[in-house]
């Protein structure tokens, strides 16, 4: 691993990377579907939007899209599932487009940056510090930080590695929005006061949070797709049921897109709670306000709105709630 790392880490020092306007020479062949066409996706904020799209003839598709480079896009025969994640430069691509298993049976050749991040795919043991050392100047650095990383990160941490990236990279978007989740974690610390926020519950009635602390509250982000949100509910709703009338209560924040979606979570989870959401997928206004890099996650605020804890999950939210509540802190 190393040694593959290393390898990787010479070539990127051998060139600044720029993003810039590119003519894509992107081709390549669609195996196991019936699709007609190939959907070009821009990826920013952890959402995929089309770009382009081109008809598969024969089994073959080809695209010349002028778009930036290097950077990560995606590509699919259905705009509704989540795509390849591709990473396009200046040079020739060939890919071999397999919707099957989330794409996984795919292959893309002619790109460095595929290669290094399909590399640092099959790692277990990555340390992300080191990665960015030894790939200063690959726009797979910048992403697998923003993307994989920022949410495990304090925000010393986030900005010890943002120092490590060569400076061809500092322009990019995703070190622009590493530096603003900085500024808005530093303000989020355990003892200061939780941003105040309205959105509308299921009823397309406005709930403001501050209105309703009361005791301690925690201000949950979930969504019906997440299926490790989904798999957490339970412990939340034990907690609800042993500490509400002690003066535990819970606003659920959802990112989800669908309203019927949303509501249906709620009730086959029995989320008995107050729940609001703009219904913005990951360009929700509230999980920026906060800060959300990822799902579940949580914020415990007392009735003055201070941040007492976050991130509780399975018997940390019991044992918190439990010194708090029934000691009387």
């Amino acid at each position: 691993m190393k040694n593959i790392l290393l390898g990787f880490a010479l070539f990127f020092a051998a060139t600044q990377i720029q993003a810039q306007d590119t003519a894509l020479q992107l081709k390549g062949t669609v195996t196991d579907t019936v699709a007609q066409y190939v959907y070009l996706q821009k990826f920013h904020n952890k959402m995929f939007t089309t770009i382009d799209s081109v008809k598969v003839k024969d089994g073959n598709f080809s695209f010349k899209t002028k778009v930036k480079t290097p950077e990560l896009y995606g590509l699919s025969v259905n705009t509704e599932d989540s795509p390849l994640y591709i990473f396009l430069e200046k040079t020739p691509i060939t890919v071999k487009l397999n919707p099957k298993k989330y794409y996984t049976n795919s292959v893309v050749e002619g790109s460095e940056s595929q290669n290094l991040f399909e590399t640092y795919k099959k790692s277990n043991d990555v340390e992300i510090s080191k990665f960015i050392t030894e790939n200063p100047k690959s726009i797979v650095s910048a992403y697998v930080l923003y993307r994989n990383w920022s949410y495990r990160l304090t925000p010393e941490q986030i900005t010890q590695n943002i120092a490590l990236f060569d400076k061809s990279l500092q322009s990019t978007t995703y070190v622009k929005e590493l530096k603003e989740l900085v500024t808005v974690l530093d303000g989020l610390a355990i003892g200061k006061k939780a941003p105040d926020f309205t959105a509308n519950d299921p009823q397309g009635k406005p709930v403001r949070l501050s209105e309703n602390l009361k005791g301690y509250t925690l201000v949950d982000f979930w969504a019906s797709w997440c299926g490790p949100c989904r798999r957490e509910n339970p412990n939340i709703v034990a907690a609800y049921k042993e500490y509400h009338d002690k003066g535990f209560n819970i606003v659920g924040v959802s990112l989800d897109k669908k309203k019927e979606n949303w509501i249906k979570g709620i009730q086959d989870d029995n989320l008995n709670w107050l729940h609001v959401s703009d219904l913005l997928f990951w360009n929700s206004a509230i999980a920026k306000l906060y800060g959300v890099r990822a799902i579940p996650g949580n914020y415990l605020v007392d009735s003055k709105g201070i941040i007492v804890a976050k991130n509780l999950h399975g018997e940390e939210l019991q044992t918190t709630l439990k010194t708090l509540l029934e000691k009387g802190i």
